[in-house]
């Protein structure tokens, strides 16, 4: 007969007041919306990356980018196709044109939102 080892679990509860300053300095950054949490960046962050145009595909709005880190939406360095916010962007940039770009998660779909060519 094989017997069972029954292990209590202890839960630690601080008895620590919480102010709301606390609490909200721990969600900063985050944003609800129709029930998802989304990170945000922090204002102010509007920092840039180099990046190469490998194609520009002005029937979709999009522009192929090879980039480096996205530090503010967590992407690595890759290369990777991403719509453009303003049409006007497209016709600023051709194939094999260095840029600096700022690229966020706008509403689900990472968006260029900043473009200069260097």
């Amino acid at each position: 007969m094989k017997k069972s080892l029954i292990v209590p679990a202890v839960f630690v509860v601080s008895t620590a007041p919480l102010s709301g300053a606390a609490l909200a300095d721990d969600m900063s950054g985050m944003k609800m919306s129709d029930g998802a949490m989304s990170h945000v960046p922090a204002s102010g962050n509007t920092a840039m990356t180099d990046a190469v145009v490998k194609h520009v595909d002005a029937a979709t709005g999009m522009v192929t980018l090879n980039h480096g880190a996205l530090t503010n939406v967590g992407m690595p360095a890759m290369t990777m196709a991403f719509k453009a916010k303003d049409a006007a962007m497209l016709n600023s940039v051709k194939k094999g044109d260095k840029v600096k770009v700022r690229v966020e998660n706008v509403e689900g779909t990472m968006t260029i939102v900043k473009m200069t060519k260097q």
